[in-house]
């Protein structure tokens, strides 16, 4: 019996949409990983992109366990001496781009450095509110708070 490996050409990739109202970042970035990379099927292929394009909606209204929402630090260097730069969840979540916290979660959980990677990457659409232009694809919702109870806080 030979091991299966999935080729690009025959790789079908679904839609699906997750809501992520009230939902916690850490466990819902890991579900959106999982779901990029395609570990969630039976052909998955470490080095082929097998993974479903994902759709998140209502990214402004995540929660964040513990005291996360201001202890947690982001880094940037602007590449200049002296020019690192840090802001917290808190201010992302009150700023212009709210969606930047679920964004920089999961790709923190893909693999590093990578061509696969920054293809996987680039699949996962994030969106601050419910509305979404991706209504063609005809895209599956998933009730991720639903699968666990630890999933979600009000």
């Amino acid at each position: 019996m030979k091991t299966f490996t999935a080729k690009p050409a025959e790789v079908e990739n679904k839609w699906i949409i997750v809501d992520a109202q009230d939902a916690v970042v850490g466990r819902l970035a890991a579900f959106v990983a999982t779901r990029l990379r395609g570990k969630h099927r039976p052909d998955f292929t470490p080095h082929v992109d097998t993974g479903d394009h994902v759709i998140v909606i209502n990214a402004e209204k995540i929660h964040l366990t513990g005291k996360k929402m201001a202890d947690k630090r982001y880094y940037r260097h602007t590449g200049h001496p002296g020019g690192i730069k840090e802001t917290s969840p808190a201010k992302i979540l009150d700023g212009k781009f709210p969606e930047r916290v679920v964004e920089l979660a999961v790709k923190r959980m893909l693999p590093k450095d990578s061509p696969l990677a920054k293809g996987q990457f680039s699949k996962l659409r994030v969106y601050a509110g419910t509305e979404h232009p991706h209504e063609a694809q005809q895209p599956e919702v998933i009730d991720f708070k639903s699968m666990n109870t630890k999933n979600v806080r009000s």
